[in-house]
């Protein structure tokens, strides 16, 4: 139970310290590539960047990137590689379908094996995937460059060249064949028709004959890699990672879940080197690495060894509601006796679990994909007990849990800032960091970076609890509706793309005649909150590390406050865990620890 996890991570960091030497290598520009791939990357050189001029062209290619996503979509039916004639998606669902991959939330409204062709998988989702990846790591580089002094800040283009070339494609490559040969289909064809062995297992046609089983197929292994390397999460199939043909076996799980981790760890490493202060970047390694035990233990604590509270006996329980109508502003709830059943829950909760990765690989990925900005799942997170849900939010609202690769390590810089802003204050002194003093104009681009993220989970959460556009579309009552609508715009603004289903958020075609009625507001809501919470959180620190970069470096004295110790890592993670708790605290006490103490199994 606890070995998968252990084996997990304990890998993962063994890989990550040369592999991030490697990226670092590669980041700072030391190799030296064939000469084809140089002259391509000399094309794309267009001369040294200061901080405004990189933001300006992170924000031209992602506005390519939409305009060439919304074609593709938009023109899906006339395409070729359309084997099974997929049409055309209505107009919300293509806009944040679009703005979802571009910036690498893969928040999906649609499910992959029923709504998009083969040439939409690979034209749009697979190339979105790469180079949505690809920008949070090209700002990381550029954040570095900026605190350790340089005099620009890197060119995106090739920056953007480096990531995808030397670092994503030969690792996708390597995890393709891997995944191919423990069973993920790779090929152009359609839906494969098989006759079930029992005979109109699937219903009969209108002339009476039996209908075949449809198995949808297509280039299946070309996608997974980069899926989870580049933490992307949108999956082929609607059932994402929990789905045989995604993920056929335990051992394809394990790789699936040492790539969701290897790239964020690695940066860490990649941060240390090319600042060259490992010992500052093992302390954030550290800090992240506790969170993430934290989660993980948490998550298989309360699922795996607690029982499914829906199937367990309930005496009969009674409470009160608000009621406008009612005497007193209250009614009388009456929740009947629950008589137990004859199932054994020995393993612990196994509701929308996959039984085929282990007893515990349901918990564990659910800390992995929300700790790292992936949003890939092999277990629904709807059917986790009320206090397991909380891990999964929990990734998603701290964001720096390792994060995602660049912007995690960017998120946990900004929570770093406010650290030494506060420690500065309780000792009378100017804040530093690395040798800069953090003043009024740092602390402001901080905030802005991180209030951003709360602002963007909890107002529309507020309003849409308070609207039929949320209780109509939620499939559960009280607090477990009201975690469903949390959940899906944490995992909106985390740029995570997880989700806890149950919400009818789903329109389809544009010819569907009857949509979830409410998916024009989900799709518009969540699709403004990805784009404010992807761009204004990584331009905030770009315009921070330019700012620090421009200062003066002060000497270090006895009263410089050390960013490379232990107390520096209590310090850092008090910083995390007491911001985390003061914005969230309150959602978490109304969704799911309401739905534990409430009466159950579904809360009051």
């Amino acid at each position: 139970m606890w070995s998968l996890p252990l084996l997990i991570i304990v890998t993962t960091i063994l890989l990550s310290f040369p592999f991030g030497r490697y990226l670092a290598w590669i980041m700072d520009g030391k190799y030296n590539p064939p000469g084809w791939l140089r002259w391509i990357e000399d094309r794309l050189d267009t001369g040294a960047q200061n901080w405004k001029q990189y933001t300006v062209a992170l924000m031209l290619f992602n506005t390519m990137a939409f305009v060439v996503g919304y074609a593709v979509l938009q023109l899906q039916a006339f395409l070729p590689l359309n084997p099974d004639h997929r049409g055309t998606l209505s107009p919300t669902t293509i806009f944040n379908t679009v703005t979802s991959f571009m910036t690498n939330t893969n928040l999906q409204h649609y499910s992959g094996d029923q709504h998009l062709s083969h040439f939409s998988q690979i034209g749009f989702i697979l190339w979105n995937m790469f180079t949505s990846a690809a920008v949070g790591f090209c700002v990381l580089a550029a954040i570095i460059r900026g605190l350790r002094g340089d005099s620009h800040m890197g060119n995106y283009y090739k920056d953007m060249w480096r990531v995808i070339v030397y670092a994503f494609i030969p690792v996708s490559l390597v995890m393709g064949v891997l995944l191919m040969a423990e069973g993920q289909p790779m090929t152009f064809e359609g839906q494969a028709q098989i006759a079930t062995v029992e005979d109109g297992a699937m219903g009969t046609a209108p002339d009476g004959k039996p209908n075949p089983q449809m198995i949808v197929r297509g280039p299946v292994a070309a996608i997974m890699p980069i899926k989870h390397l580049g933490t992307n999460g949108g999956g082929f199939y609607g059932a994402n990672s929990a789905h045989p043909y995604e993920n056929p076996t335990a051992w394809s799980n394990f790789l699936t879940c040492v790539n969701i981790l290897i790239f964020p760890l690695s940066l860490i490493v990649m941060f240390g080197r090319m600042l060259n202060n490992m010992r500052h970047a093992m302390v954030i390694y550290a800090v992240m690495t506790i969170m993430f035990f934290g989660m993980a233990g948490w998550a298989i604590y309360w699922d795996t060894l607690h029982p499914n509270p829906g199937l367990t006996a309930h005496e009969m329980q009674t409470y009160e509601a608000a009621d406008a109508t009612a005497p007193g502003g209250k009614r009388t709830i009456d929740s009947p006796m629950i008589a137990g059943l004859p199932v054994d829950q020995e393993l612990g909760n196994l509701e929308g679990k996959e039984l085929r990765f282990g007893t515990s690989a349901g918990a564990t990925f659910a800390a992995i994909t929300t700790a790292v900005t992936c949003g890939s799942v092999n277990c629904m997170h709807d059917s986790l007990n009320p206090l397991a849900g909380i891990t999964p939010m929990t990734g998603m609202w701290l964001n720096c849990v390792y994060g995602g690769k660049g912007v995690g390590m960017v998120n946990m810089l900004v929570y770093l800032i406010v650290g030494v802003f506060l420690a500065g204050l309780m000792v009378g002194r100017t804040p530093e960091y690395l040798g800069k003093k953090v003043e009024a104009r740092e602390m402001k681009l901080a905030m802005l970076a991180l209030l951003i993220h709360p602002i963007m989970i909890l107002g529309p959460t507020g309003l849409f609890a308070a609207l039929d556009w949320g209780r109509g579309a939620t499939n559960n009552p009280g607090s477990h509706g009201f975690s469903e609508i949390l959940y899906e715009f944490s995992s909106a603004s985390a740029n995570n793309g997880s989700g806890f289903e149950g919400l009818g958020d789903t329109y389809g075609y544009y010819d569907n005649q009857a949509p979830a009625p409410f998916s024009p507001h989900w799709d518009i809501a969540t699709g403004l909150v990805m784009l404010i919470s992807r761009y204004i959180p990584i331009i905030a620190p770009i315009a921070l590390a330019a700012s620090l970069a421009a200062k003066k470096l002060t000497p270090f004295t006895a009263g410089t406050m050390r960013t490379d110790n232990v107390t520096f890592a209590f310090v850092l993670l008090g910083t995390v865990l007491l911001v985390g708790a003061l914005l969230f605290l309150p959602a978490a006490v109304l969704g799911p620890v309401a739905e534990h103490l409430g009466p159950l199994p579904f809360g009051g």
